[in-house]
């Protein structure tokens, strides 16, 4: 690779960075070298293959326009620059960020490395970028989709402990995709080409949960007609999902925790033990460190699968989402003769439900009302009755528009609830946050937006 006129001075002559350029154009990974300006100075054949195109040079351009068509430098368009933190720490810095690339808007996992010279001065950064596969920031017939904040930020985490062999615990309110980011999880590791295992523990009847988690010998017990393998023993090499961990009796708690603990385990009715391999991944909507403090549910359990919690967002939290997950629903099970379109009051509605089922809701609502979308247009008669009275008019004034006056009503009911909760409410922040089944981040959040932090 050949460096540019706009090479600095200082730079062209530097010997480590030109060896770090060749050094680069080896590396599989999409890799390019920027100047202290933010200016693109080199690439990597494999950054060409994925991020460039013929008619749109980047070598000599600012990587803030290249990559989010800005006009200004990612902190002052009111996102994370890792060249600023990058160049405060005089280390590495890592961010999620979506990119524009030849395929449309992509969640882009960005890692920046200054080069220092002999006085600790930035000559330039090197800066690789994986594509994140699991996840889509357009409308999508599968899998996680979103581009929020706080969607960003969750996927965030999951490409931070991915890669590791940590213990995963997703938190967050019933329908919020607990399985998709589980399954994210998942691919992002290096278990990615092993079995994908999933437990629903409250639909195991205590009887059955043993054998059903370890399996039993043929002769166990009555109806165990032959030898059944457990969803441990299948999940190996793979990702084990404990879904709803919260509803595993106290009785069964712990065995699993000598499973997680030793990784060894015996089939019903078996005397031989068996060795385990595999990711754990739990996932419940209930407050947990609240169980534990009740007693409902074993510390030391706890603190096995929640070495890396995550806070999946609810829909509410996700507002600039809807659309596009609205666009993504209706692609699933319809043809490209058959597509449904949205009409911007039907939208408008979907934007200013509460959601209470999160996307779980949001899915079965867009399910029945494209059955009366009969010329290709859903209207806001196809939703359901509650929807048309959320825009109605509230009493405010005759200017106010409904969708202000039903906000304006939620903050003031929300705020009287969350304030009753305070007054009663004993402990810290972050353990009412736990109660409420929230971040301490989005509790936060909310009472600082209702005048209550």
């Amino acid at each position: 690779m050949s460096m540019p006129v706009t090479d600095p001075e200082g730079l062209r002559s530097a010997p480590q960075v030109q060896a770090l350029i060749s050094f680069l154009e080896h590396e599989a990974q999409p890799m390019i070298v920027l100047d202290p300006d933010y200016n693109i100075l080199a690439a990597n054949t494999a950054y060409r293959r994925q991020f460039s195109t013929v008619d749109k040079p980047y070598i000599g351009h600012k990587c803030f326009r290249i990559s989010h068509h800005y006009d200004v430098p990612c902190d002052q368009a009111g996102e994370h620059c890792p060249m600023k933190k990058a160049f405060e720490l005089k280390g590495p810095d890592r961010v999620l960020h979506i990119h524009h690339t030849p395929r449309g808007p992509e969640h882009v996992d960005v890692e920046l490395r200054p080069i220092l010279d002999g006085r600790r001065e930035v000559v330039a950064y090197v800066e690789r970028l994986v594509t994140v596969r699991h996840a889509s920031a357009r409308p999508s017939a599968e899998g996680l989709v979103g581009r929020s904040p706080a969607f960003n930020a969750a996927l965030a985490a999951v490409q931070r402990v991915g890669p590791s062999t940590l213990a995963v615990l997703l938190l967050g309110e019933s329908g919020t995709g607990k399985e998709l980011f589980a399954r994210a999880v998942h691919e992002a590791s290096p278990r990615s080409g092993g079995p994908f295992v999933v437990v629903d523990c409250s639909g195991l009847p205590e009887t059955l949960f043993e054998s059903e988690l370890f399996g039993h010998e043929k002769g166990a017990f009555t109806g165990a007609n032959t030898r059944k393998k457990g969803l441990v023993e299948t999940a190996q090499g793979g990702t084990l999902f404990l879904d709803e961990i919260g509803d595993v009796p106290l009785s069964m708690q712990v065995k699993l925790l000598r499973l997680i603990e030793s990784g060894a385990f015996r089939r019903v009715g078996s005397v031989e033990t068996q060795q385990a391999d595999f990711r754990l991944v739990a996932a419940t909507h209930k407050p947990l460190a609240q169980m534990v403090a009740d007693g409902r549910f074993r510390q030391d359990l706890y603190y096995r699968i929640s070495a890396f919690p995550i806070h999946l967002p609810p829909l509410r939290d996700r507002v600039a989402d809807i659309p596009m997950l609205v666009d993504s629903f209706l692609q699933r099970g319809s043809d490209a003769k058959h597509r449904i379109s949205v009409e911007p009051a039907a939208m408008a509605q979907l934007q200013h439900h509460d959601w209470p089922g999160n996307i779980r809701e949001l899915r079965n609502v867009l399910d029945r009302a494209r059955l009366f979308a009969d010329d290709g247009i859903l209207r806001s008669e196809h939703l359901p009755e509650q929807f048309g009275q959320s825009l109605a008019p509230l009493g405010g004034p005759a200017t106010t528009h409904p969708a202000q006056a039903l906000t304006s009503t939620r903050q003031r009911g929300g705020a009287q609830e969350l304030a009753q909760r305070l007054a009663a409410f004993q402990g810290t922040r972050r353990e009412l946050a736990a109660q409420l089944g929230l971040s301490e981040r989005t509790l936060y959040r909310r009472l600082k937006a209702l005048g209550l932090a």
